[in-house]
């Protein structure tokens, strides 16, 4: 339970996101019906080519940030779901280097062919899985992630170079 609270206050606060306490404990619920949907299917699927905390974290990150991005789709915009009072920390500084920092971001994913930029943004900022990606973009899911590591190879270059 400490390691899911965790994930889920560290992954709020990366977005710079406040949850209430009603927030927390309903991602919290989500973390746990993921884990036993369908038969505990997501613990079957562990291999142990890692600990199983750090599975358990993987997991628990890609359902609050799938959460976290439903919930501000469903509001209809970020501004809408993050008031500027809700920014952590509230300082001016902090917050021009968040949008530096997604301003770079766009700019590497720009550098990238649309189908390696979108399997980028399907997996690091919408949260989705490799079986996911492959269902939206047609991409057979063995080859999301060589794809990934490609496409992360290209940005560090790019980023390097700059």
């Amino acid at each position: 339970m400490g390691l899911v609270v965790h994930v889920i206050n560290h992954s709020a606060q990366c977005r710079s996101i406040r949850l209430t306490l009603q927030d927390r404990e309903d991602l919290c619920a989500e973390v746990f019906l993921a884990l036993v949907r369908d038969d505990f299917a997501i613990l079957r699927h562990f291999r142990g080519q890692s600990s199983l905390a750090t599975y358990l974290t993987v997991v628990a990150r890609r359902v609050v940030v799938r959460e976290l991005l439903r919930r501000v789709a469903a509001n209809g915009s970020a501004a809408a779901a993050i008031s500027a009072a809700d920014v952590v920390g509230g300082d001016g500084a902090k917050t021009e280097q968040q949008i530096s920092d997604r301003e770079e971001v766009e700019r590497l994913l720009g550098r990238l062919d649309g189908h390696e930029a979108t399997i980028v943004r399907m997996y690091h900022l919408e949260g989705k899985t490799y079986q996911e990606i492959s269902t939206a973009t047609g991409v057979a899911e063995n080859s999301v992630g060589p794809t990934l590591s490609r496409a992360r190879q290209k940005m560090r270059n790019d980023s390097a170079s700059q």
